[in-house]
């Protein structure tokens, strides 16, 4: 195991960077004057602090969104795609300024974050051309005396909110399709991870975007984010989040029947066939269990493999993750960085205890890194389980830590059977040589997206969201779009 220790050069002398609240086109502070700080999940150092918002300071940016919003709905496709891929492009400019931001408040090493930002930025100017291709229908009446015209216009002001393990990217994912639709925004990024966004914010601003479009509150999701639902002014609400979040904002939109895209939490699933080629398999299945530590919807949280290469798969797999470079996400060369707070490293140990105490086997991992030097941070070591069941947390709860338990097969039907025995659907992987196989498995996996031979099932063009549990509706591709949308019929008569 190769593990960087944290430096001062890296961690302490940088300056702090602070954030208010961002209504109507200008940086403002809370009405209440509160704030708080944000830690490094690497030192547990102060790196910042943003202002406290509270219920209204939610409805004060809900009323600049809603006051933006005739003129920005009218505004003509092409100016505001102008606006937008000016924002991408500033982004793109400020990208290693925002990265670095980034890595101080979640963790994730700077590659991962520059990576996440520059990923955004794309996600901004493709919509910026979708906008443009918002079409409607003339359809062929009944009545040779009537005509039909259904044409599509912009639901209204979006509420948008996102979490801390991709904050930058997942709240692109949002701006981009509503802005383009015409819609006005009001965004609720996380507590734990509020700055990058916050320059995020200020290349929209710089691009030119008119005051109230993009409105941002920080704050606690039981005052800010509940009142951003629940108020009438919003009628679309977008969230990426836990599954239980999902239930209480869906609880909170119906009283006003709003649209919702729901992205939840995942309990995504591997399967190794026998005829896999493993050296690009084990390898996906790894990056895919640890990359950010384990803290993705779509992270693999189970490793089928057939009973015939389930110890190879397990060996590699573990090799893996004693070569990970693990350190503070400032280092140089560092991989992956520390989980974000104590609370996720403590789900991730306790599905670990479960696990052993039901018999799995402990391959590698499975505590803290040694030294007085790593007890500032919140680290934890990829962790390899073998001799996994269906009973154990690790196989049927979102573990959110970098965990692989890994578990033999020996029949298709029943281990495609084990992958969808979850609440779960978001995202399923499939490893084999057998087009026929793959085509099987990813018909019958109960998920939004399989990916056949890769370990990614997000494509700017393509939709991405869940099944059962993991909730409904699509980001990204033209479904990101439509959802931002309302479909009006127009029927015209005495001709």
């Amino acid at each position: 195991m190769d593990i960087t220790p944290v430096t001062p050069a890296n961690s302490r002398s940088l300056p702090n960077v602070h954030t208010s609240l961002f209504i109507d086109g200008q940086w403002v502070e809370a009405l209440a004057g509160e704030r708080f700080d944000i830690t490094d999940p690497g030192t547990q150092e102060i790196v910042g602090s943003a202002s406290l918002g509270r219920r209204a300071d939610a409805v004060r940016a809900l009323e600049a969104a809603d006051r933006a919003f005739p003129a920005w709905s009218r505004a003509s496709a092409y100016e505001r795609a102008r606006i937008l891929r000016r924002a991408a492009d500033l982004i793109r400019e400020r990208v290693e300024d925002i990265a670095v931001t980034l890595t101080r408040e979640q963790g994730k090493p700077v590659p991962d974050s520059r990576k996440e930002i520059l990923f955004g930025a794309d996600v901004i100017e493709y919509y910026s051309e979708e906008g443009k291709r918002i079409k409607g229908d003339w359809i062929t009446p009944v009545s040779t005396h009537t005509r039909s015209l259904v044409i599509r216009q912009p639901v209204g002001v979006v509420v948008a909110i996102v979490p801390w393990n991709y904050p930058v990217d997942l709240l692109t994912w949002k701006i981009g399709p509503a802005l383009a639709a015409g819609c006005t925004l009001v965004a609720k990024p996380p507590s734990e991870t509020p700055l990058a966004v916050s320059q995020v914010m200020q290349c929209f601003a710089d691009a030119g975007l008119p005051q109230g479009v993009l409105n941002m509150v920080t704050g606690p999701g039981r005052e800010v984010g509940e009142e951003l639902v629940a108020n009438p002014l919003s009628r679309k609400i977008s969230v990426t989040g836990s599954t239980s979040t999902g239930r209480r904002i869906m609880e909170l939109a119906a009283q006003h029947v709003k649209r919702l895209t729901l992205e939840l939490g995942g309990q995504a699933p591997i399967i190794v066939f026998r005829d896999a080629d493993l050296s690009l398999a084990i390898p996906a299945a790894a990056r895919r269990s640890f990359s950010n530590m384990g803290q993705i919807c779509i992270a693999v949280n189970r490793i089928y493999a057939d009973k015939q290469i389930s110890r190879e798969v397990a060996e590699g797999v573990v090799e893996f993750a004693k070569h990970m470079k693990i350190g503070h996400g400032l280092d140089p060369g560092v991989e992956y960085g520390p989980m974000l707070n104590e609370a996720g490293r403590e789900q991730t140990r306790s599905h670990v205890s479960d696990a052993l105490e039901r018999g799995a086997t402990l391959l590698y991992g499975g505590k803290e890194p040694e030294g007085d030097r790593y007890s500032r941070g919140y680290y934890y070591l990829p962790t390899v389980l073998e001799g996994v069941t269906p009973d154990m947390r690790v196989m049927r709860e979102e573990t959110f830590g970098p965990v692989a338990p890994v578990a033999a097969f020996d029949d298709l039907d029943a281990v495609i059977a084990q992958a969808n025995a979850t609440q779960y659907g978001l995202a399923a992987y499939v490893y084999t040589r057998d087009l026929t196989t793959a085509l099987y498995a990813a018909e019958r996996l109960e998920a939004g997206g399989v990916g056949i031979n890769v370990n990614d099932v997000s494509e700017l063009g393509a939709p991405f969201g869940g099944w059962k549990e993991s909730g409904f509706g699509r980001e990204l591709g033209h479904e990101g779009i439509e959802s931002c949308l309302e479909t009006k019929h127009i029927r015209i008569g005495g001709l």
